[in-house]
């Protein structure tokens, strides 16, 4: 049914290309903790009953140095002033605005610089996220750059998940620019022939069109982060090209041994197909293992992932076979002469020969296995060095590129004012009157003052008496208080003084808000629930790995194997985004001394999931070499020879996406493409080419030892199928192979 299964697909395709065009306007920036949370309860509450809490939009407005507009006394200039004033009324003016507050119409001295020459309004925009940011797309272009003497930069958390959403949205189309045509570029090199690389050319395209309708369905039902569709789909295009790659590989490679067409189609799937196939079950399993973690974004980030994963899959099993089907012979045409083809011939022919530099390479590591793996383990661990000294952290307005007119205001406002703009909050829900709960909040170490409804404290006593700007924190619904801390609000330290204010006894159960607490708070939520998530990708590991071969040491090598590739790439993480070391070579940022604490958890997934996807394929090869002849060393040369050049040129492919990936302006994207990346080439390279021969050398027969008295490597048969030739043309003949103990 060839036909009609591609006949179908072009509907579906069709279908999806439609379905998936308004997928943008459907998309949210989520946040990064569920409502559950105390830190997010607290500012819902000031939302609602004080129009107080974090302010969506921060606007600096900074006196222009100009001899023609300049305003002798700063912001206190009459000028300015007026100009001030005229800056909030028209945020207060508008019906998307709930409370607007600046230096000029409250009076509060925390809001002007220190040195005279800035001072900054705030607004508090009403709905629900979505609705705060409908209302930043809409006032924030409408505001005045330039108001009187006044230049103004406009900032705070709503604008800037709104110029993340957008630069996102820009970034994906460029990456998908680039990745296109370096992926067929690639695939030419392969192949040799423009039909045979359009192939997976063509599965990754159609994984592209249906990542944006699956997650167009998915928004139906549940909030989509605007992250999903730049890190979903184009993993799920680089997974769909590689699965597509190796069984088109293995077609070709049976078409070689004189198999007619049907039988050459099924015995790539029956062989190929199904590692492919546990490999993707491998990467669903990684996937969902995110789910523990119960942040809107991460979890949106792994549904999507996961559908494209299970795209990738189905594409590759249902769809490419029958493409194969009707070429036939014919995907070899449109060969393409270069340099790549001196030295071997082209057609399905050379996709059996193999790769002799990966036969030479394995053979040494059979040689030496001992300083091979030591070497390889140890420049692991070297690559691994910079986790020892991680500090977690959460996004700010530094995730945007420094000249960005929301990241300059937060660095204005960071570089020219206290931390009064963002203090902790502490909320009394159901109390009208905090009693001497200030009092004791303001004796916590870290704490410089607590402002509340009967006075402002510091150090543990009364330092001013109520005033009128006192009566809002008071409201009818309860109380609440306004802790200035001495570090920066998302500091690890403003962290700890959060967690300190939350042992205080309160009258009632208080909800302790603001930067800080998040920051508390998403560090329990991940710490809480990671190692039920590790537990998940280990079990799901050697499962998988037990399924195929039987074997529990090769499952708990390949966990092993996994780690290492996962603790060398977090140690690059560090050192780029957290040390800013190389970091000009993926593009222009700012480094903020931290490593984001939710992305990292994104990259585990992912990057473990392409660790197994590449395990399933090499030990796939090694194990049905292994029921060939029962010889370790031979199989594992074998498995190399004949996979090799494929992993070299799979990985490139997946890093070319993520290379394109990481060309984004957004960091938390560009975080998790330089993640994905490292740990491909690191696993494409001294993982699977180094250590997984050498460990599999030192392990010999025990690697094939089980429990059960039929394993599924004993109870196959070795034997290629009845009716498949007795003998290979010279050209697709397996090297010789030397078992003897020189190995």
């Amino acid at each position: 049914m060839r036909y009609w299964v591609l006949a179908m697909t072009l509907l579906v395709l069709g279908g999806a290309a439609w379905a998936g065009a308004g997928v943008h306007d459907r998309l949210v920036m989520g946040d990064n903790l569920p409502v559950s949370t105390r830190s997010a309860q607290a500012d819902r509450w000031l939302r609602a009953h004080a129009g107080a809490g974090k302010p969506d939009l921060v606007v600096v407005a900074e006196v222009t140095a100009g001899p023609a507009g300049a305003a002798a006394g700063g912001v206190d200039d009459v000028r300015a002033a007026a100009a001030g004033r005229r800056l909030t009324a028209a945020l207060a003016a508008d019906p998307g605005v709930s409370l607007a507050r600046s230096y000029w119409a409250g009076g509060d001295r925390g809001l002007r610089s220190s040195d005279g020459r800035s001072a900054v309004a705030m607004a508090w925009l009403r709905g629900d996220l979505q609705d705060r940011l409908r209302t930043a797309r809409r006032l924030v272009p409408r505001l005045p750059r330039h108001q009187g003497p006044l230049a103004v930069t406009v900032g705070g958390d709503s604008q800037v998940r709104v110029e993340a959403q957008k630069r996102s949205e820009h970034d994906l189309r460029v990456a998908e620019l680039v990745a296109l045509p370096l992926t067929l570029a690639v695939l030419l090199v392969v192949f040799g022939s423009l039909v045979a690389a359009l192939i997976p050319l063509a599965m990754g395209a159609f994984c592209l069109v249906g990542a944006m309708a699956l997650l167009r369905l998915l928004s139906e039902v549940t909030p989509v982060s605007v992250y999903a569709l730049n890190i979903a789909s184009l993993i799920g295009f680089a997974l769909a090209v590689d699965f597509s790659l190796f069984i088109v590989t293995r077609f070709r490679e049976e078409l070689a041994r004189q198999r007619p067409v049907p039988e050459a189609v099924r015995h790539a799937i029956a062989t190929t197909g199904r590692a492919m196939g546990l490999s993707a079950v491998s990467v669903l399993a990684a996937l969902a293992a995110l789910l523990v973690i119960p942040s809107p974004i991460v979890r949106s980030i792994a549904y999507g992932g996961i559908a494209v994963t299970a795209l990738a899959a189905l594409a590759a099993l249902a769809v490419l076979p029958a493409a194969l089907a009707v070429l036939g012979a014919g995907v070899d045409r449109l060969a393409v002469p270069g340099p790549w083809s001196a030295g071997r011939r082209s057609g399905p022919g050379a996709a059996a020969q193999g790769s002799p530099f990966w036969a030479r390479l394995a053979r040494l590591v059979m040689r030496r296995p001992v300083a091979v793996t030591t070497a390889a383990g140890a420049l692991l661990l070297l690559l691994a060095a910079p986790l020892l000294h991680v500090r977690f952290g959460i996004a700010d307005e530094r995730i945007l590129p420094p000249q960005d007119p929301a990241a300059r205001a937060g660095q204005l406002i960071r570089d020219r004012f206290d931390a009064q703009l963002l203090p902790l909050t502490v909320v009394l829900p159901h109390r009208a009157h905090p009693g001497d709960y200030p009092r004791r909040l303001s004796a916590v170490p870290g704490v410089v003052r607590v402002q509340a409804a009967n006075g402002t404290f510091a150090g543990g006593r009364r330092i001013g008496a109520p005033d009128a700007r006192s009566a809002r924190y008071s409201v009818p619904a309860g109380t609440w208080m306004a802790a200035t801390t001495a570090a920066a609000p998302f500091d690890h330290a403003t962290a700890a003084v959060a967690e300190r204010l939350r042992a205080v006894a309160a009258p009632e159960r208080a909800l302790v808000g603001g930067p800080g607490a998040e920051l508390a708070d998403t560090r329990r939520l991940v710490g809480g629930r990671l190692a039920w998530m590790l537990a998940i990708m280990a079990l799901a590991t050697i499962g998988v790995v037990m399924w195929m071969t039987g074997s529990p040491l090769l499952g708990l090598k390949a966990l092993l194997l996994n780690a290492l590739t996962l603790t060398s790439t977090f140690g690059v993480l560090v050192a780029v985004f957290q040390d800013g070391r190389l970091h000009r070579l993926v593009g222009e940022f700012t480094t903020t001394g931290t490593l984001d604490v939710i992305m990292p958890v994104v990259v585990l997934g992912v990057a473990f999931g392409v660790s197994m996807d590449y395990e399933m394929f090499l030990l796939a090869r090694i194990t049905e070499e292994y029921r060939r002849h029962g010889d370790t060393p031979a199989a594992v040369i074998a498995g190399l020879h004949r996979t090799g050049r494929l992993f070299t040129c799979a990985a490139a492919v997946f890093a070319l996406v993520m290379a394109a990936m990481a060309t984004s302006s957004v960091v938390l994207v560009k975080m998790v493409a330089v993640g994905v990346l490292t740990a491909v080439v690191v696993d494409a390279t001294l993982v699977r080419a180094l250590l997984v021969p050498g460990i599999m050398r030192l392990a010999g027969r025990a690697n094939w030892w089980s429990p059960w008295r039929a394993s599924p490597i004993a109870r196959r048969p070795a034997a290629a199928p009845a009716s498949a030739p007795t003998a290979a043309p010279a050209a697709s003949a397996a090297p010789a192979i030397r078992t003897d103990t020189s190995l």
